[in-house]
């Protein structure tokens, strides 16, 4: 039976592949609840897709957490990007005088069997003004530690060797081959 990521990101999708040889991308319109904690929204996410297909599913979360906003806009991301954009949420770092960040990404993987299992992989950094040209949301404002461009002057081989996602896939692959 096969693993089924839930997305419609091609890019998350293609970052998915790499590591899990054998994942398959299921495009589906799955409820989103709203709530600070990223595990609530993949729990839900993942209980919905078990009800329509049988299956081994993946969702994924990947969020932004300022330590000025204490842990803001986390699963909220998408709504402030709509609201303020990548030039509001760097405004408020520097307004706030603390442009230190976590860029996290969640795994929700439900086995055959329905158990969830988390895996997590994150990264520190901080807001900066946009830097880059992007399709991929905040990736302009973002800039790792220990790096001296954002994610989006990354090329995507760079920023796929570093990324959240990579260390939380490569959890979940480790997990799966584990006899």
């Amino acid at each position: 039976m096969p693993l089924y990521f839930i997305t419609g990101n091609k890019n998350k999708f293609e970052e998915a592949k790499a590591i899990l040889s054998g994942v398959e991308q299921l495009d589906i319109d799955l409820p989103e609840m709203q709530d600070l904690d990223a595990k609530n929204i993949i729990e839900a996410k993942l209980a919905e897709a078990l009800k329509h297909k049988k299956g081994e599913f993946m969702v994924e979360d990947t969020s932004l957490y300022m330590d000025c906003l204490n842990g803001l806009p986390g699963p909220f991301i998408k709504w402030f990007l709509k609201s303020i954009g990548n030039n509001g949420l760097a405004g408020l770092a520097e307004r706030l005088g603390n442009n230190k960040a976590e860029a996290k990404t969640i795994i929700g993987y439900a086995g055959k069997d329905g158990d969830i299992h988390f895996f997590e992989g994150s990264i520190r950094g901080k807001i900066i003004a946009p830097q880059g040209e992007t399709n991929f949301g905040w990736d302009p404002i973002f800039q790792p530690d220990g790096f001296d461009k954002s994610f989006a002057e990354m090329g995507k081989e760079e920023k796929n060797k570093i990324s959240m996602r990579k260390v939380a896939l490569e959890k979940l692959k480790d997990f799966l081959i584990k006899p």
